[in-house]
Formats: C-alpha cells, sequence, structure tokens
C-alpha cells in the first residue's frame, strides 16, 4: 500500500481500554510549532500494544511516518464512541473502503474473538492499494472489489450490497462519504438492516471542546469526536452534509 504506515505503540492504558470505532488524538512533531493532534482510528490491540494505519498526507503525518523503534509519541485516547453489536446477532457484514480498513479490521478481530460470523467487503481503486490479506484475521470471509479490476471483482463495494445485504443481520461501514451517500441511496438493497458507519473530518481537541468538528444531523448539531464517530447511517442527511 504505497504511502500507507502501520505503525505499532506500547500503551497499556488505552490499549486495555480500547474498543473498535474509537479513535487517538497524536501529537505529530515536537515543539509549539505543532500544537494541534491528528485524529486516528485504533487499527489493533495486541495485549498493551496498539496499531494505527495511516496515509502520509502532509508534515505531520511525515513527521509521524518518520518515528523510529524506541520513539515517544504523544497521544490522547481512546477518544469517541465505537461500533455497537446487537446482542443476539451473528452475522456481520463489513464495508472497508480504502483505508477504511483502519477500524474494519480492528472490529473483526474483535467480533470473531465473540464467536459473530464476519463476513468483509474490501475495496481499493487498484490492487496494489489493497490491505494484505495475511494481516486481517483469518476466520473472516473476505470479498475484494477493485475500481480497475486488477484484483477481485471490479467495480465499487457498495455494487455488492444486494449479494451480501440478507444474510446480514447488522452492517458496519468505513470509508468515504460517498461510500455513505451510495449506501444511503441504495438503501433497499440493505434490506432494512441496520447500518453504523465511521464519519471522518477534520478536529481539533478530540474532546468536545472546540466544537470544530460539529456535523447536522437529523437529531440536531452533533460533534463527531464526542457524539460520534460511529453514527447511524440513516441519522446523517447526506444530500446536505454541512460542517460547521
Amino acid at each position: 500500500m504505497p504511502g500507507v504506515y502501520l505503525m505499532w505503540l506500547e500503551s497499556p492504558q488505552i490499549a486495555s481500554k480500547a474498543k473498535p470505532g474509537q479513535f487517538a488524538m497524536i501529537r505529530c512533531g515536537e515543539g509549539a510549532e505543532h500544537p494541534l493532534r491528528r485524529p486516528l482510528s485504533i487499527h489493533r490491540v495486541d495485549n498493551n500494544k496498539l496499531a494505527f494505519l495511516f496515509t502520509v498526507v502532509g508534515k505531520g503525518t511525515h513527521w509521524l511516518a518518520q518515528r523510529q523503534a524506541g520513539s515517544n509519541i504523544d497521544l490522547l485516547g481512546p477518544l469517541g464512541n465505537g461500533y455497537t453489536i446487537q446482542p443476539g446477532w451473528h452475522n456481520l457484514l463489513l464495508l472497508a473502503g480504502g483505508i477504511g480498513i483502519a477500524p474494519s479490521c480492528f472490529l473483526a478481530e474483535k467480533a470473531i474473538q465473540l464467536g459473530y460470523s464476519v463476513r468483509l467487503l474490501l475495496g481499493a481503486q487498484t490492487a496494489t492499494q489493497l490491505y494484505p490479506r495475511h494481516f486481517l484475521p483469518a476466520k473472516a470471509e473476505l470479498v475484494i472489489t477493485t475500481e480497475d479490476g486488477t484484483a477481485g471483482t471490479e467495480g465499487m463495494i457498495t455494487d455488492l450490497l444486494s449479494d451480501f445485504a440478507g444474510w446480514a443481520d447488522q452492517v458496519f461501514a468505513c470509508g468515504p462519504t460517498l461510500m455513505y451517500q451510495t449506501m444511503a441511496a441504495k438503501k433497499r438493497q440493505l434490506k432494512g438492516k441496520p447500518v453504523q458507519i465511521s464519519l471522518e473530518v477534520r478536529m481539533g481537541c478530540g474532546l468536545g471542546v472546540c466544537y470544530g468538528c460539529t456535523v447536522k444531523t437529523k437529531n440536531g448539531l452533533k460533534q463527531v469526536c464526542k457524539d460520534g464517530p460511529i453514527f447511524d447511517l440513516d441519522e446523517i442527511p447526506w444530500d446536505e452534509l454541512n460542517y460547521f
């Protein structure tokens, strides 16, 4: 995955409390010239360690990508709410578009540990951008799509909703806003199944203080860092999504 980095950090306090869908605010730099942290989804947890999967998109993430073993990283978490699996249901359908595999992998691992059946629809633009299969839980049933057809089925993962929604008790998704808008437009193909999505926006504090990540929902204004980042698909008016 060109430009994508996987970083493991030792943090017993955060690892012991983290839930799939939550995130951490990471300081990407040193000194007063780097006052703001970057929000990153918790990708995996292994005992007292946790992993972050991120793309280099600017100076902050470039700095983070250059850290070496033994470096100290300033982070705050776990923050936000996580995915919620309804009790008594067994079949979970996960959709991960591109870097959306970051929280989806953690969710798949936890769900399988708890005895749920997991089908993961993994999509990317091309084969080189696909998350490696050997990093995914072995018991997760994997279905791959690429936009250019270089791996798996050619197309978008949302094209497969009608094929798998009937099997699922619950649907979970993480990907770009366009993916969520497509899912909302194809609501009939979801066959009435509840859908939880992870919303990504710019954040300032991650604690609900600055109101920089406020979005409009059908239930009023919400803060993604505090009320999210996990929302029900139906809660967001996708045709008029606004950031305040």
